[in-house]
């Protein structure tokens, strides 16, 4: 699964946060995740992880939530492509 790009995993998480009932109409690759953008609460950043470890294999600590609510959509996909690769320095990268 290391070959995914990372535009299919922006698309899954877009996704995702339409079915978690988020509008993402306006929804860009800079919007954050977090109090400046789409505004996340820790409960919805922890299933949008679990949607992400469970479609791509790729696992988030407890610990990571904190840096990913600072993360843009495209900083996220980005962490997500470099963690399928190993080579992830964000928290607990396995």
């Amino acid at each position: 699964m290391n070959d995914v790009d990372q535009s299919r995993i922006r698309a899954f998480v877009v996704s995702s946060l339409s079915a978690m009932n988020y509008d993402v109409s306006e929804v860009d690759g800079d919007t954050t995740l977090g109090p400046a953008g789409l505004d996340l609460e820790s409960l919805a950043l922890a299933d949008l992880a679990v949607q992400v470890e469970e479609e791509f294999g790729v696992v988030f600590e407890l610990d990571d939530m904190e840096y990913t609510a600072l993360m843009s959509l495209d900083e996220f996909a980005a962490e997500v492509r470099k963690r399928l690769a190993g080579t992830s320095t964000v928290g607990g990268a396995r």
